[in-house]
C-alpha cells in the first residue's frame, strides 16, 4: 500500500514539475488579434486573448494548443521550447479566404445610369478632372500634361461623329397614301356597280364624298380592308339620301 502511494505521489511531482503557465500573444499580419480561444486539447482547459491579443494557459511540453477565432484558420500548436521567444509563445494565424478577397476598381465606370448621353458625358468628365487632381504630382519636372486642360480626343470625336452624320443620306418619309388610290387598289368597277349600287358616272362623286370624312383619314393610315368596306357601305346609304 505504501509502495503505491508512494508511486503516486512521485508521478504527481513528475508532472507538476513539467507543467508550467504558457504565456504568449496572438497576431496575424503584426496586428494582435483579441477574443481568440486557446484550449488544451489534453487538459481541457481553456483562455482567451485579451484587448492586446495576449493569454495564458497551464501547459507543457507535447501538449496541444488549440486558436479558434471566426475570422480566420484553426490553428493547431504543440508546445515546443524551440517556440518561444523571450519566454513568450508568439502566434500567428491566417485570415479565412473569403476574409482575403478584395476588389480594386481602377478603370473608369462604364454602366450607364441615364439615357441622356450628354449627362453621362459631363459625369465622366468629371470624375476624369478629379481622378488627375488626386494623382501624386512630382515637384519640379513637367511631365507634358495640362493640368484641367481641354481633351482634344473627345473634342475630335465630336466632331467627326457630327461629320458622319452629315455625310449619312436623309431618311425619306414613306409617301402619303391617297384614300382614293387605296381605294382603287381594293376595289374594282364591279364592286361600285354592283355590290354598293353606284352608277358609273357617279362613281367619282362618291369618292369626294367619302373623301371628305375624317375618318377616311385613319383608314388610309391602318390600311384595314375589312374597315375601308364598311365605311364604303356606311357612305352609300349616307350617298343615296343626298
Amino acid at each position: 500500500m505504501k509502495i503505491k502511494l508512494l508511486s503516486a505521489l512521485l508521478l504527481l511531482s513528475f508532472q507538476l514539475c513539467f507543467s508550467q503557465n504558457i504565456k504568449g500573444k496572438v497576431m496575424c499580419n503584426s496586428y494582435i488579434i483579441p477574443n481568440v480561444e486557446v484550449i488544451n486539447s489534453f487538459t481541457k482547459k481553456l483562455t482567451t486573448t485579451d484587448a492586446e491579443g495576449n493569454f495564458s494557459i497551464d501547459a507543457k511540453t507535447n501538449d496541444l494548443l488549440v486558436f479558434v477565432s471566426k475570422e480566420h484558420q484553426l490553428k493547431k500548436l504543440t508546445i515546443n521550447p524551440l517556440l518561444f521567444i523571450n519566454n513568450e509563445l508568439i502566434v500567428e494565424l491566417t485570415l479565412n479566404a473569403e476574409e482575403l478577397n478584395e476588389v480594386v476598381v481602377t478603370n473608369m465606370p462604364s454602366i450607364k445610369l441615364s439615357k441622356d448621353d450628354s449627362w453621362e458625358q459631363t459625369k465622366l468628365d468629371q470624375y476624369t478632372l478629379e481622378k488627375r487632381t488626386a494623382a501624386p504630382k512630382v515637384q519640379g519636372v513637367y511631365t507634358g500634361e495640362l493640368v484641367n486642360g481641354v481633351d482634344f480626343m473627345r473634342i475630335g470625336g465630336m466632331l467627326l461623329s457630327l461629320f458622319i452624320k452629315d455625310k449619312e443620306p436623309a431618311k425619306k418619309e414613306p409617301a402619303e397614301v391617297l384614300f382614293k388610290d387605296f381605294v382603287k387598289s381594293h376595289c374594282n368597277q364591279s364592286y361600285f356597280e354592283k355590290t354598293l349600287d353606284i352608277k358609273p358616272e357617279k362613281i367619282g362623286l362618291f369618292m369626294e364624298f367619302c373623301d371628305a370624312d375624317p375618318r377616311s383619314k385613319s383608314i388610309t393610315t391602318s390600311k384595314n380592308v375589312l374597315t375601308l368596306m364598311d365605311f364604303l357601305l356606311e357612305k352609300k346609304t349616307a350617298f343615296k339620301k343626298l
